[in-house]
């Protein structure tokens, strides 16, 4: 390891290759490669999360060890101006090392219930909704739209699609995540989204390989098992992810999902070299980049026993990018037990190298590349000009009342004639806004989005009261808390609507209800407004339950 330093310190003195070279990407990637030290290909291998709005020093100090990758996460995101600017300043940092190697810089923006970005940026429909209306080109201009606001901001890869089914009904990790549970359709929505994504300038990563949609356990908690035979898996879970391969999807991400009737170990998929190297690559054939998920998850933890260990074994398995949502300390043993074993270790060190060369030649295709793509140094005065995107917002309309679907119906549309006086029960002021629109009339009875069990027993207490007063009550349902508030209304002899903003399966046993309307997104008043505009019959409505009951 010291001639390796060594031999760097003495070449850099007469080093003429850096990233911007004009020399052919494989080539000068692994040039690269060869010239680095030990420290820099496994910090190329790195990404970091950080807490707060800003970056710390800490994060800067592992920019300046050759760091690979940072990763935006919700918490720092109230500003996106702050979010352009750190960005910048973090990519300037970068190409001070000596080889100018810029960053990836990665987001969760799926559409619909998970958007990291926050600020003004446009909360879509999501998957679900795209699943119900079924066009391809729904899937990529939902992309398309995302991917030009967050690129703006200098962000270059996106976490997403999710193509993991909508197996288990239970799941809160999934749940409207999910295009629905028919794995060709994943694979098409999927691949469609892959496509909007890159034609924006963004790069997609297709998750959760090799699909978490078959268990309600959320790995942040602990590993989910999925104990299904190969067969199943097969047919089901990886059908999704060959459609995107077959694509050439540019980034995977892993999963810590246990299959142990297929990896009798136990071993979580991120951790397996089965999984990912004799699976993945080596049978269906991947070319492109395997990130983990967060890593700092217990499921992945929990396995190997130490997050140096898992960082270790996630190398070993064949990921190429290890993510944490934690900037660690300089000196933590996952830097420093996996630095000495790369001079220990000749086939642990030729894995790093691999897995750096592989990201430094993603690197050398996307920002070398005759494609848009998110500017290197963001200008943070461009924010506002860029975000929300006006197109999108038209688009985002338009696609949400093609989701929309009338699960039951026995009152509708709803008019003035037959409703009678017509009582608005919900949460958000989008709901509002469009019921007056529509129902000038009508009254109001308001209740927290993210209502606790106090609350809940609240409404339960003072809803019937009001409701004595109206022949018509149409109500907002977004979690488990206001389905319960639903029964209050039951045996009133009321006329009863139900507007399903998230999971659809919460209001599967309304039977009594007159009608249902779904439109699986969340605080999102593009389906709200969809919604309250199907009930009050301004377009027909086609949208089709994207899973079977």
């Amino acid at each position: 390891m010291l001639l390796s330093l060594f031999t760097a310190g003495v070449y850099a003195e007469n080093q003429k290759v850096t990233f911007w070279s004009k020399v052919p990407n494989e080539q000068l990637a692994g040039e690269i490669v060869d010239l680095m030290t030990d420290s820099e290909l496994l910090s190329q291998t790195f990404m970091f999360g950080w807490a707060g709005a800003e970056p710390p020093q800490l994060l800067y100090d592992w920019v300046n060890r050759g760091l690979g990758s940072v990763k935006v996460f919700g918490w720092n995101t109230d500003d996106i101006h702050l979010v352009a600017k750190s960005i910048n300043s973090l990519q300037h940092s970068a190409n001070s090392n000596r080889f100018q190697i810029p960053l990836f810089v990665a987001t969760d923006q799926e559409g619909g219930w998970i958007r990291h970005v926050k600020g003004d940026t446009s909360i879509t429909p999501g998957n679900m909704a795209i699943g119900a209306s079924g066009y391809p080109i729904d899937a990529w201009y939902s992309a398309y739209y995302i991917s030009r606001e967050i690129k703006v901001l200098g962000i270059n890869m996106n976490f997403a699609p999710t193509v993991d089914l909508f197996t288990d009904h239970d799941s809160s990790i999934i749940g409207t995540r999910s295009f629905g549970d028919d794995p060709q359709k994943a694979g098409i929505l999927g691949s469609a989204f892959s496509a909007g994504s890159q034609a924006a300038g963004i790069i997609p990563t297709v998750k959760h390989f090799p699909g978490h949609g078959d268990t309600n356990i959320d790995s942040h908690g602990r590993l989910p098992v999925i104990d299904i035979d190969f067969e199943t898996f097969k047919n089901r879970e990886l059908i999704p992810f060959i459609y995107l391969i077959k694509e050439r999807v540019p980034a995977v991400m892993s999963g810590h999902l246990s299959f142990p009737q297929i990896e009798t170990s136990g071993s979580p998929a991120s951790l397996s070299k089965y999984f990912l190297t004799d699976l993945l690559r080596n049978q269906l054939g991947y070319k492109g980049l395997i990130i983990t998920d967060d890593m700092t998850m217990v499921g992945a933890t929990s396995y190997a026993g130490s997050l140096s260990n898992a960082f270790k074994m996630a190398l070993e398995a064949g990921n190429d990018i290890i993510l944490s949502s934690t900037t660690a300390r300089l000196n933590e043993s996952l830097w420093t037990k996996n630095l000495d074993l790369m001079s220990t270790d000749e086939n642990f060190h030729e894995r790093v190298k691999d897995a750096a060369y592989r990201v430094i030649l993603a690197k050398l295709e996307y920002y070398k590349s005759g494609n848009p793509i998110a500017p290197l140094y963001p200008d943070e005065n461009a924010v506002d000009e860029a975000v929300p995107d006006k197109e999108g917002q038209k688009f985002f309309l338009e696609q949400a009342c093609r989701s929309v679907t009338l699960d039951k119906n026995e009152l509708f549309p709803l008019t003035e004639s037959n409703g009678g006086r017509i009582l608005l029960a919900g949460s958000l002021n989008s709901f509002f806004a469009a019921g007056k629109e529509r129902y000038p009339e009508a009254g109001e009875f308001r209740y927290n989005y993210d209502n606790g069990p106090n609350e809940t027993q609240w409404v339960i207490d003072n809803l019937p009261d009001l409701a004595k007063g109206y022949d018509t009550i149409v109500m907002c349902v977004a979690n488990e808390n206001q389905r319960k508030m639903v029964d209050c209304l039951y045996g009133m002899c009321k006329k009863v609507i139900i507007l399903s903003t998230m999971s659809p399966v919460i209001t599967e046993d309304l039977t009594w209800v007159d009608t249902i309307l779904l439109g699986y997104s969340w605080r999102c008043d593009y389906s709200l407004e969809a919604m309250i505009s199907a009930l009050a019959g301004e377009y027909q409505i086609q949208g089709i339950l994207p899973y079977k009951n």
